[in-house]
């Protein structure tokens, strides 16, 4: 059943189950046993050792340990530890009292959140965990559901990440532009010009931050967010009490009364500095080359992440011990850090045992197939692009692997056809690539949003999906344009327009049904 039709079959499944029962866990399961079953021609013995190689891949592969997967697994428990450290100390309790002084408003809090989310540019995985953080302890005084602080951490990570040459995505792209370029023969223009020239094309990063503000400044609340934003303005409940959200250590611990603002502070920057140093020493060293773009494209983001999250866990542990008593026990306070964050990693798990099921069944291949076959005519390339790329991103839960796929075919189908599309083209295969990203409950950088914010991943999932959705269509709006003028500016504006419109009116609406 591989590459067939039928290789979609798990990918919806698990989506299905996800929305119908609200168990991440059980549909991820259920998508690994349908695959599984799917590539062993539903032979029980050959599936579950199957599904055993998957998970036993994550931790070991060609005989040698996977470390990019255990350094991150390691640091997930490292933010569990600090997050608890900080907790213990008190920290988080007086780093909330010192920004209600400063930041008084929720919107001023949900701005401030956004603007961390833009300026901590250089990873996703690093921005999705770092800024829930530093924010967490203003939106929670400020009765800012956990759910939005998940989507402001979701919506500027990706988005921002995919449109900076100066990161691990960017990074990545501009190497992948280079090798489909020298493949089909295009010389005119080098890949870091063509990089640049594409941001303005990538109409769904660029109205996905846009929205974040709107939504932080107008109060756009709807769909399922709606209610969670109305739960914790009314109740002050900003995560929903009934489900265990990993990362939170609230009810935990009895906060040091002696806490001061630099016991989060300093542990977080240690996190910031300490990583990027780290990233910068690993890229020079594996790349040999001093230019700021080979370093970010050779770095090895996992052992930074380690490196930062030991050293800030250091870092806290020692103004813990420097506390004067009563305070924690150290092995009581490691232990309820590492439990918090085991939530998480099992749905990252999992996530990547799906993923690999996936690859497997070729289902990535299938739909790359049906758009290379398929004749297309050029004024709609970059809508279908965007919409499948969309889709794939959405199956697979990975932008990266969606770029590695579809920027190639891209590629080659525009300089078949019309290579005035081909930039246009590619920046809508990334746009649908961080689309299908922000959608998908199986994508890393979902879950580890809904980490950093200690929220429900489902939660998160859900109330982001309406967003998505209405930046998703204004891009639609925008590529459409782009097809039938190959005016940048008027479809950029164009699909910005609809997006303000919807948006206004939505908040038009809003403000009606609380009037009356």
């Amino acid at each position: 059943m591989e590459g067939t039709i039928y290789s979609l079959i798990p990918a919806v499944l698990m989506l299905v189950l996800v929305l119908l029962t609200r168990k991440v866990l059980l549909s991820l399961g259920a998508g690994i046993i349908v695959g599984a079953l799917f590539i062993h021609d539903f032979n029980i013995l050959g599936s579950l050792n199957e599904i055993w190689e998957t998970f036993y891949t994550i931790f070991v592969s060609n005989g040698r340990l996977n470390t990019g997967n255990i350094l991150l697994l390691s640091f997930l428990l490292f933010l569990g530890i600090m997050t608890a450290f900080i907790t213990a100390s008190g920290g988080s309790r007086e780093f909330g009292d010192w920004m209600m002084k400063r930041v008084k408003t929720r919107v001023g809090a949900q701005v401030m959140t956004a603007i961390l989310g833009i300026i901590i540019f250089i990873d996703d995985y690093f921005n999705a965990l770092a800024v829930g953080q530093i924010a967490r302890p203003l939106t929670d005084r400020h009765r800012v559901s956990r759910a939005k602080l998940a989507y402001f951490i979701d919506s500027t990570s990706a988005p921002v990440t995919v449109i900076s040459p100066i990161s691990s995505w960017g990074a990545y792209i501009i190497g992948l532009l280079g090798s489909l370029f020298a493949a089909n023969g295009i010389t005119d223009i080098q890949p870091l010009e063509a990089f640049i020239k594409m941001i303005p094309y990538n109409f769904y990063a660029i109205g996905a931050l846009l929205l974040v503000f709107l939504v932080a400044c107008m109060k756009i609340d709807f769909g399922p967010m709606l209610k969670h934003e109305n739960r914790a303005i009314e109740t002050g409940e900003v995560v929903n009490s009934n489900e265990k959200v990993p990362g939170d250590l609230q009810e935990t611990f009895k906060p040091h009364e002696n806490g001061k603002v630099y016991h989060l502070i300093v542990p977080i920057l240690v996190l910031v500095v300490a990583t990027v140093t780290a990233m910068i020493v690993t890229g020079y060293q594996d790349g040999g080359d001093a230019s700021l773009l080979t370093i970010f494209a050779n770095t090895n983001v996992n052992v930074s992440l380690f490196t930062g999250g030991l050293l800030a866990v250091l870092t806290a542990f020692i103004f813990h011990l420097s506390q004067r008593k009563p305070k924690a026990n150290v092995g009581n306070i490691i232990w309820e850090g590492i439990k918090a964050m085991l939530p998480a990693i099992y749905i990252l798990l999992l996530a990547w045992m799906i993923g690999s099921i996936i690859s497997t069944l070729e289902t990535g291949d299938y739909l790359a197939r049906l758009v290379n076959d398929a004749s297309i005519n050029p004024a709609l390339l970059p809508f279908l692009f965007f919409i499948i790329a969309g889709f794939m991103a959405l199956a697979t839960g990975t932008s990266w692997g969606t770029f590695g796929i579809m920027l190639p075919i891209a590629a080659e189908v525009t300089v078949l056809t019309d290579v005035n599309m081909l930039l246009p083209t590619l920046a809508a295969v990334l746009a649908g690539s961080v689309f299908g990203d922000h959608c998908s409950p199986i994508s890393d950088t979902t879950i580890l949003s809904s980490t950093g914010a200690g929220v429900n991943h489902i939660d998160h999932v859900l109330t982001q999906l309406p967003y998505a959705l209405l930046v998703a269509l204004a891009s639609c709006v925008g590529y459409l344009v782009i097809g039938w003028t190959n005016q940048m500016a008027l479809a950029l504006c164009a699909a910005l327009i609809v997006l303000i419109i919807i948006g206004s009116l939505i908040h038009f609406l809003a403000k009606t049904r609380v009037k009356n």
